[in-house]
């Protein structure tokens, strides 16, 4: 398992590069979405959504900050932004893009490991810990429960 984890530095990259690519569609989806949520019932959903684009922009800062350590460039353009006029579905959306991004940090973090990329990991494990956190508002806005991560 260790062997099959173990990637090269530009490899590593490459990944969080595609990693900050998804918190920038975060920070869009949770500006646009905490917007336009319209709704009594949405109010305080739409509140904690500002506070996410905010925590979201923490770990873009994060993710970039790595990657310069890698002697890589941060990319500049998001994952594509999935937008509905039902709010329901835009906090669908939002639950589908925070599954992926704690599998992904999962992954990212048995590789910063196997590459005895120690700081790596335990920036990623913070990050993780906020993503739970957004997972667990969506879950609750949804009325459904926190759904299983992958990896």
């Amino acid at each position: 398992m260790e062997e099959k984890a173990k990637i090269t530095r530009k490899q590593m990259v490459d990944l969080l590069n595609e990693d900050l690519a998804r918190e920038y569609q975060a920070i869009i989806a949770y500006v646009i979405y905490s917007q336009t949520l319209k709704g009594a019932e949405y109010g305080h959903i739409a509140q904690e959504l500002e506070k996410h684009a905010a925590e979201e922009l923490g770990h873009a800062l994060l993710v970039a900050k790595q990657i310069d350590y890698f002697n890589g460039e941060p990319v500049s353009k998001p994952k594509e932004v999935k937008v509905s006029e039902k709010p329901k579905e835009m906090l669908r959306f939002d639950l589908e893009n925070e599954k992926q991004t704690l599998s992904n940090y999962r992954e990212r973090i048995r590789q910063a490991d196997a590459m005895g990329e120690f700081a790596l990991g335990e920036a990623l494990r913070k990050i993780i810990a906020q993503e739970q956190d957004h997972l667990q508002d969506l879950a609750d806005a949804l009325g459904i429960d926190t759904p299983k991560i992958e990896g």
